[in-house]
C-alpha cells in the first residue's frame, strides 16, 4: 500500500520513491531476477532526465542585453519647468535706465526757493545764461523775484510762474531800492551850479582828457574854488586815467563828502559813470544802491581817502 504523493517504480536494484516535492527517495528492495541480456528500462522521465548532462545554463533565464535605442540627434532638450510666479515678472531696469528716471522725476519737480530779491535796475530775464538762453522779458525796477541761491558765474537763477530764469546777480539786492524824491526847487538850484567855464586856476589838467572828464573839472572847479590840485592823464594807466576818462579830485575829510555828492547829484549832465571816495564806489548803474563797500587796497590813496575819483563816459554830458 502506497500512500498519497508518494509513486512507487521498479528500478533494478532499488525501489525509488517520488515525493510530491519533486525529489527522489530510493528503498532497499530484494533483486529481482532480470535477463542479462536485456537493456535496463528507463521507468521514469525523471530517470532520462538524471542519465543526459545538461549544462544549467540551459534552464537559466536569458539576459535582455539589447542596448537602447539612442535618442534622435536632432531631437532637442526640454526646458525645466519655469515656477509660475516667475514667468511674468517685471524686467530688472538697466543703470541708464534708473538714471533718466531720476531726470525725469527731478526735472518734474519744482525748483527750490530759498528766498527773495529786488531789481536794483530794470533787469533783463533769460532762460539760461545768455551765452546759452534767450531772452524773455524785462523787470521793472524794484521788482521783487523768487531766487533758488543757484548761481553760474555772474548770473543768479530765479523762478517766475514756476519755472527757472536768469538775471545778472549784481543786479538783485535783498532790500527794495527807495526812489529819491527832490524837491522842484533843489532841482533848479543844482542845475544851476554847473558850470562850464575854464577853471579860473588853470585848465593845464585838462590836456588829453574826454569831454566828459573836462566836464566835471570845470563844474567842481566852480563850485569849489578852495581846491588846487587835481590828476588827469597817467601814461601807462590801464584804467580811466589813461584813456583820458578819469579825474582825480585831490581833498580829504567832509570837503571830499561835499564834492562827491555834488558829482553824483550832477552825474547825467556832467557824463559821469562812476564815483569812488574813501573805499566806497557809487555806479550810475547801481545808483539806487548807494554807496558800497570795496576791499581794502593798503593805503590811503590807493583806498581813495585823499581824493575823490570820478569816472566818465567820454562824451555823454548835456553841458
Amino acid at each position: 500500500m502506497i500512500g498519497p504523493g508518494i509513486v512507487k517504480v521498479a528500478i533494478p536494484g532499488a525501489t525509488v520513491a517520488l515525493l510530491a516535492t519533486g525529489s527522489a527517495v530510493a528503498f532497499p528492495e530484494q533483486q529481482q531476477n532480470t535477463p542479462t541480456s536485456e537493456a535496463p528500462l528507463a521507468s521514469s522521465p525523471l530517470q532520462l532526465a538524471r542519465e543526459t548532462q545538461t549544462s544549467r545554463d540551459a534552464y537559466r533565464p536569458s539576459l535582455n542585453l539589447k542596448p537602447s535605442t539612442p535618442p534622435a540627434a536632432t531631437a532637442k532638450p526640454k526646458a525645466p519647468p519655469a515656477a509660475k510666479h516667475l514667468k511674468k515678472q517685471a524686467p530688472i531696469p538697466t543703470p541708464n535706465s534708473v538714471k533718466t528716471r531720476a531726470a525725469q522725476v527731478a526735472k518734474a519737480l519744482p525748483p527750490k526757493i530759498v528766498g527773495s530779491k529786488f531789481t536794483t535796475t530794470d533787469l533783463n530775464v533769460w532762460t539760461a545764461p545768455q551765452q546759452k538762453g534767450t531772452l524773455l522779458t524785462v523787470l521793472a525796477k524794484g521788482t521783487k523775484v523768487s531766487v533758488t541761491g543757484e548761481v553760474d558765474g555772474q548770473w543768479a537763477q530765479i523762478v517766475r510762474n514756476g519755472l527757472v530764469r536768469w538775471v545778472k546777480a549784481e543786479y538783485l539786492a535783498a532790500t527794495k531800492p527807495v526812489e529819491k524824491v527832490e524837491k522842484a526847487e533843489e532841482t533848479e538850484e543844482a542845475a544851476d551850479g554847473v558850470s562850464s567855464a575854464a577853471c579860473k586856476s588853470g585848465s593845464g589838467v585838462e590836456d588829453g582828457l574826454t569831454a566828459d572828464a573836462i566836464r566835471v573839472h570845470r563844474a567842481v572847479c566852480a563850485a569849489f574854488p578852495s581846491v588846487s590840485s587835481y590828476g588827469g592823464v597817467r601814461s601807462g594807466d590801464g584804467g580811466a586815467h589813461g584813456s583820458g576818462r578819469g579825474l582825480d579830485i585831490m581833498v580829504t575829510g567832509s570837503l571830499g563828502d561835499e564834492i562827491a555828492a555834488y558829482v553824483r547829484s550832477h552825474a547825467k549832465e556832467l557824463g559821469v559813470s562812476e564815483v569812488i571816495w574813501e573805499q566806497r564806489i557809487w555806479t550810475v548803474q547801481r545808483g539806487s544802491e548807494g554807496w558800497r563797500g570795496m576791499e581794502d587796497r593798503g593805503g590811503a590813496t590807493a583806498n581813495h581817502f585823499d581824493h575823490v575819483h570820478v569816472s566818465v563816459y567820454g562824451n555823454a554830458g548835456t553841458v
